[in-house]
């Protein structure tokens, strides 16, 4: 795995990529076959982020990667309010138990690895290999790979509708820009890493049966408003710093 690294980290980070949808896939086809959900994504899912873990502490790469302290005051990043906003938005139509109890435990556990690992490897491994030849390209392709990868849920057997993951794949690209925002920023992941699983473990508790598809399309608005909005406004206040 090093000398993939040392090779290439553009290749290095598209071989992450795949390897983390592949499992990923796998995890859930295999656990819908047991029949408790994620009881197969979980032990995968651990597995890759004990492994990607360890090959960061063992390279002294904690801090090129972001697993440090923000640079920024909270101050300059307006406290992080928006994050704060969007935490609340898979609770906006009421709070159900979707799963069994045990099947729930799983899915947070599995989506805190998830939220791990996403940023680790869109924000952290893809952005910064690209960022070598430019910043904003690397920008871009980390906010569209990050949502186009959500579209993997149309083929894994999930339940989703197309309908429903067009609508995710949008405003997953708004929030991939955001969170790669916030870390070109403030040279950090810790953030999105929490902020990223906490939202996803949070969408075990949605109460999906109220939510129709004229409320899912302003829930995305919404979302792409708030997440791109920041992002810009990140975007903005670095300018201004410069000057």
């Amino acid at each position: 795995m090093k000398k993939l690294y040392e090779k290439s980290e553009i290749w290095f980070a598209v071989v992450w990529i795949i390897a983390y949808c592949v499992l990923m896939t796998l995890g859930d086809n295999l656990s819908a076959t047991v029949g408790i959900e994620f009881v197969c994504t979980l032990p995968l899912m651990i597995v890759l982020s004990i492994i990607l873990f360890l090959f960061v502490k063992k390279n002294g790469l904690f801090e090129k990667y972001g697993l440090c302290k923000s640079k920024i005051p909270a101050k300059k990043m307006l406290f992080y309010i928006p994050i704060v906003i969007l935490l609340t938005a898979n609770l906006w139509y009421g709070v159900v138990m979707l799963l069994s109890p045990i099947e729930t435990a799983l899915y947070v556990l599995s989506m805190l690895c998830v939220g791990f690992l996403e940023e680790m490897i869109f924000r952290g491994f893809l952005f910064n290999a690209m960022a070598k030849d430019g910043i904003k390209t690397a920008i871009i392709v980390s906010s569209i790979t990050f949502g186009a990868g959500h579209i993997i849920r149309s083929f894994n057997g999930s339940g989703d509708e197309l309908f429903v993951n067009i609508l995710q794949v949008i405003y997953a690209v708004a929030i991939g820009f955001m969170f790669v925002m916030i870390y070109y920023r403030t040279k950090s992941l810790i953030l999105c890493i929490a902020t990223h699983s906490i939202f996803n473990a949070l969408s075990a508790f949605s109460n999906e049966a109220v939510i129709t598809d004229e409320r899912r399309i302003i829930s995305a608005v919404f979302l792409v408003v708030v997440s791109g909005g920041y992002a810009i406004y990140i975007a903005l206040s670095m300018k201004k710093d410069k000057k």
